[in-house]
């Protein structure tokens, strides 16, 4: 009986400790590289029919955005939304420039070789 105990209270620790890491964890950021652009434009605008038949729009955008060492990489990424102009984001990439998620951040949470290729704010 002891041991079915200590079991199966090993096994809810467990599917606890999986349920918080899989609510917690993003496993778009987990372990990609990170660039960084200024929003400098609209994004160009991509409509689509869901199956209900709600009209829903995607905003592209693909523009130079730089490594920490201040190297430029091309990268082309999504957003739900029209992004602030002028906006800092981290962009999080795999394989040198496929974006997987992004943060907007602020001027000062750049690195300095990333500061000088971008415009400074007002």
């Amino acid at each position: 009986m002891k041991k079915v105990f200590i079991g199966l209270t090993s096994l809810i620790v467990l599917v606890v400790a999986a349920l918080v890491i899989i609510a917690t964890v993003d496993f778009n950021r987990l372990g990609k590289d990170a660039v960084y652009v200024q929003i400098t434009g609209d994004g160009d605008i991509e409509k689509f029919t869901a199956s209900d038949g709600e009209v829903m729009m995607m905003y592209w955008y693909k523009q130079p955005a730089y490594k920490e060492s201040g190297e430029a990489v091309d990268v082309k990424f999504s957003a739900g939304k029209n992004l602030r102009q002028d906006a800092y984001l981290k962009l999080y990439v795999k394989k040198g420039n496929e974006v997987t998620s992004y943060d907007e951040v602020s001027y000062e949470e750049l690195p300095d070789k990333v500061k000088e290729q971008l415009v400074a704010p007002n």
